[in-house]
């Protein structure tokens, strides 16, 4: 306990109500001590009244809108003047120790007095202090933190700490409620006035097994001036672009002297009542804090005691506080709900865990507890099961059997002849996870699943706990025979299963089993587990090994190992769908698809210069697929292969070396494809960059495009114009080449008519037409199987590739025998595995795919229906502009302003980063980043693009 303080003393102050004087009032005090008219607004507060000020005759038409010049601070009478004092002088020590930040100190006069006063009021003598105002709003309220913004609290946490470490003042010297070296006495004195004794009981159960944590490391926490309130009221941010930026503090009236760590821990302790957050939530800040000021051991087993115990004061104090005010005090009164949330939150995870899970986020190798198992030690004769991302048993989407599949890889190794079956301790299993899902399942195991073949007697050993087992009256179990047994060895408390972020935690406060039921060996060293944590290490390699150009999606991506039609799973069990991947029309993990490779790789995989029959037949269908002239078909791996050969078929039958391509579209990474590529999204120097021989003409963009709407129209005809001019250049185009849907520019169809005018235009010429077809194309617009289909042409040379394999490299070039012929000027054309025995076999099984499933006019009614949920969401969120696209090829473009089209592109990337964290994959597109691009694998179900919307749905109205 504190000594005896010389200042404040809250046990000794007796009530503590804030004033409230009318706001006339102190614009009167303002003008009589200060000469300054001001419009006043109030402002919340706990104990002390506040008021928005704004100059009167600053030109505003209304003083109310007036600028703002500042903030009027009436300090409750109970602080002296050296407590304020020491507040203005700790605003100061911050501001001139971090000049980038924005700090509320108080204002001066022209001749650099500062701007406070001591008044005679209707409620007695009272301070009065303009502080300065920091624009931007603070982050108060309910919306979600990001963790970019999370960790922007920690890291402020850390520039008070730095600052005021050899900070000191006589003003310090004080005792207030909100200092956690007194939480208990708070708690002791105020639990009363709660008027709900179930509550008032969980808050004192709470506070005495957290004061009985804390007390022991009490004396080992460093000591300094803090500012003790440094909470989501407190945090002012800029807004760059839409994206909050926390880098202010505001209300010094709580600084005194504690413990250093207790910076960090209210901090924290402000973020669990916002949407969305949980305990994990505040690890950015924890992080961040520590890299900036490390933590000690004690104090990192301190901090999330003192956050219970801020949440415990935070609920006993609200509640006194608005029975003190009479009801008088709104910003009390609201913060009920608010401060038990913080509350439940808080307490909803043990203390030993959540401390455990702090040190796991510290810990320099990033490992944890949540990376081992003793499997490595099983015994003989017992099967050891796995579950896990990496088990075939999973496969084709057994895992969706959940505990039955178990149960029945039991029941196969018993009859096998195994002794016993277990499932270890700390491997995630897929079978107990759940698609479609805002937070991760539970999946990771404390203990051990069991099945013995005969009836096993067992050991009583302290703290073991087995379910689906007998007790006897000496304390040992029996386990029946083939019946699965749950055994756990430790805390009581702690569930089998346990959600992979709280895992380490867990784990580290309970003990493996396996060893005591005789199924590993206990002098075996821990192994590391299969679907082990270890997303971040792997991505440290990959960026060590991996040319960093080949890009990820996600700045921290999950470790993607399995997938399941439209689901992708990573090697915690989480579920995620997948509402971006063009690349598998067929979905994940399709086992005719598999199946056909596997096969065929058993028996041969060469290269198509020998005869084999998969090749003509894969050759056959996709000719069929087209209309009249297009017989002819070139197969090569992918779609940057398959436009590049489109472009020197092109070049090779018409003997020209001019093509004209257009703005904004991506075909591809080799030197021909990426020449014709001009979106700057894939290369920021695309159009600065581009060969003589490439002649780009505007993107037909009916809605950010020059021509708009029914205007859209001219696009076509000045395409046409610039062919013709070209031409008349002499350079006459070989090729025209355009994706028959703008896909990479967010999924536009383009103009009616478009591509019969351009097409007509670039033939008169004696050039050809080329379809780029790898994005649009293979049924994805659902009505049509192609794009150039929607537009009503055919094209001369078209260009296939992603959907073709479902996965499996495969790209195609299809035109006409004749254009075929014509490339035989350049020689013989060879791709090594373009039309493979396995390529060709895996081309075939899609085809068998689509037709089985019906997957094209599944497309067309899918694609209806999430559409029109999309569009439903346009009529209650500004920020989407508009929803493009047909069939499952959909764009939804988010914008700041419905007339001036400004892109949203930094809001697009944050929602898809919380769309992530909400388990829906998705990612931007579009030359200014703000449209999502949303082309799912063609299974998708109602189902879940009932939840895709859900979650957009709750990110918009949350926050991001």
């Amino acid at each position: 306990m504190p000594d005896a303080p010389r200042g404040f003393d809250f046990f000794s102050a007796g009530e503590l109500p804030a004033p409230n004087l009318p706001a006339a009032e102190v614009a009167a005090i303002a003008r009589e001590h200060w000469g300054i008219a001001l419009a006043l607004e109030p402002l919340g507060s706990q104990q002390d009244q506040n008021f928005l000020a704004r100059a009167v005759g600053d030109g505003s038409p209304d003083a109310s809108t007036g600028t703002p010049i500042g903030v009027v601070k009436i300090t409750n009478p109970a602080f002296g003047a050296e407590e304020l004092a020491a507040q203005d002088a700790a605003a100061a020590r911050i501001a001139e120790a971090s000049p980038a930040l924005r700090i509320a100190t108080t204002l001066r006069d022209a001749e650099g007095a500062p701007l406070h006063a001591r008044a005679e009021t209707s409620e007695g003598g009272l301070d009065l202090r303009l502080l300065r105002f920091l624009e931007g709003g603070t982050l108060t309220g309910d919306a979600y933190l990001a963790p970019a913004v999370v960790a922007g609290l920690g890291e402020l946490a850390a520039s008070s700490v730095l600052a005021l470490a050899d900070f000191d003042h006589a003003g310090l010297d004080r005792v207030l409620q909100w200092d956690p070296r007194v939480a208990d006495r708070v708690v002791a004195l105020l639990a009363a006035h709660h008027p709900d004794a179930s509550r008032r009981a969980l808050v004192e159960d709470a506070t005495a097994e957290a004061w009985a944590v804390l007390a022991p490391l009490a004396d080992t926490l460093p000591m300094q001036a803090v500012h003790l309130d440094l909470t989501d009221d407190n945090v002012v941010c800029r807004t760059e672009r839409g994206i909050r930026r926390p880098d202010g503090m505001i209300d010094f009236g709580d600084v005194t002297r504690s413990w250093a760590v207790a910076e960090l821990a209210i901090s924290i302790s402000s973020v669990l009542h916002h949407d969305g957050a949980e305990p994990v939530s505040v690890l950015p800040a924890v992080r961040a804090f520590h890299a900036r000021r490390p933590l000690s051991e004690a104090e990192i087993a301190a901090i999330w005691p003192i956050v219970v115990l801020r949440a415990a004061v935070l609920v006993v104090s609200g509640e006194h506080q608005v029975q003190l005010d009479g009801g008088e005090n709104a910003y009390a009164a609201a913060g009920i709900a608010r401060e038990w949330r913080i509350f439940e939150r808080a307490t909803s995870v043990p203390l030993a865990v959540m401390t455990a899970v702090i040190a796991d986020a510290l810990a320099e190798d990033g490992g944890g507890a949540a990376t081992t198992t003793t499997a490595a030690g099983e015994r003989p004769g017992v099967a050891r099961l796995d579950v896990s991302v990496f088990a075939d048993e999973v496969d084709a989407g057994a895992w969706l059997d959940g505990v039955e599949l178990e149960e029945r890889l039991a029941a196969r190794a018993l009859d096998a002849g195994a002794s016993a079956a277990w499932l270890p301790r700390a491997v995630p299993r897929l079978t107990a996870s759940i698609r479609r899902s805002a937070e991760s399942a539970a999946t990771i195991p404390l203990g051990v699943d069991v099945w013995f073949a005969e009836q096993t007697r067992l050991e009583a050993s302290e703290h073991l706990i087995l379910d689906g087992a007998l007790q006897e009256a000496d304390g040992e179990w029996i386990a029946p025979a083939r019946t699965r047994v749950r055994a756990r060895l430790g805390r009581p408390d702690a569930p089998h299963l346990v959600r992979p972020e709280y895992a380490a935690g867990w784990l580290a406060v309970t003990d493996d089993p396996a060893p005591i039921l005789g199924l590993a060996d206990p002098a075996t060293p821990s192994a590391t587990a299969p679907g082990a944590r270890t997303a971040p290490s792997l991505l440290a390699r990959r960026e060590a090994s991996f040319a960093e150009v080949q890009e990820h999606y996600y700045d921290a991506p999950p470790q993607i190992e399995r997938g399941w039609r439209e689901h992708l799973v990573g090697t915690d069990g989480r579920v995620y769908l997948d509402m971006v991947n063009n690349v598998t029309p067929l979905g994940h993990g399709h086992p005719g698809v598999a199946d056909a490779v596997a096969r065929q790789l058993r028996r041969l995989n060469t290269n198509s210069r020998f005869h084999y029959a998969a090749v003509v037949e894969f050759s056959e269908r996709l000719a069929a697929l087209l209309p009249e002239p297009l017989d002819t078909v070139f197969l090569v791996n992918s779609g940057s292969e398959a436009a590049d050969l489109a472009i020197r078929v092109a070049l090779a039958a018409t003997g020209r070396r001019d093509v004209v391509s257009v703005l904004e579209s991506y075909h591809g990474w080799t030197y021909g494809s990426d020449a014709v590529s001009t979106s700057i999204a894939d290369n920021p120097n695309a159009l600065a960059t581009r060969p003589d021989w490439v002649h780009p003409i505007e993107a037909p963009n009916p809605y950010r495009g020059r021509y708009r709407g029914a205007d859209a129209a001219r696009y076509a005809p000045e395409a046409a114009a610039a062919i013709r001019e070209l031409a008349a250049s002499g350079r006459p185009p070989a090729a025209f080449i355009a994706e028959t849907f703008t896909g990479n520019a967010g999924g536009i169809p383009l103009p009616d008519g478009y591509l019969a005018e351009v097409y007509s235009a670039v033939r008169a010429e004696g050039g050809l037409a080329i379809a780029d077809e790898v994005q649009a194309g293979y049924g994805r617009l659902g009505e049509w199987f192609w794009g150039f289909e929607q537009q009503g042409v055919v094209p001369d040379v078209v260009a296939v590739a992603k959907a073709m394999g479902n996965g499996h490299p495969l790209g195609a070039v299809i035109t006409s025998r004749e254009i075929a012929a014509r490339f035989r000027t350049q020689g013989y054309f060879f791709s090594s595995t373009g039309g493979s025995p396995a390529s060709s076999v895996a081309g075939l099984a899609v085809l068998d795919g689509y037709a089985e499933e019906g997957l094209q006019q599944h497309a067309a009614e899918t694609g209806a229906y999430l559409k029109g949920l999309l569009e439903e969401l346009q009529t209650r969120h500004p920020l989407i502009g508009t929803v493009h696209g047909l069939g499952l090829y959909l764009g939804v473009e988010f914008v700041r302003d419905r007339e001036t089209l400004e892109p949203a592109t930094e809001e697009t990337a944050a929602i898809c980063d919380r769309l992530l964290e909400l388990g829906v994959v998705m990612q931007p597109t579009g030359d200014h980043q703000n449209v999502l691009k949303t082309k799912p694998p063609l299974v998708i179900t109602r189902e879940s693009c009932d939840f895709f919307v859900a979650m957009l749905d709750r990110v918009l109205a949350e926050g991001w």
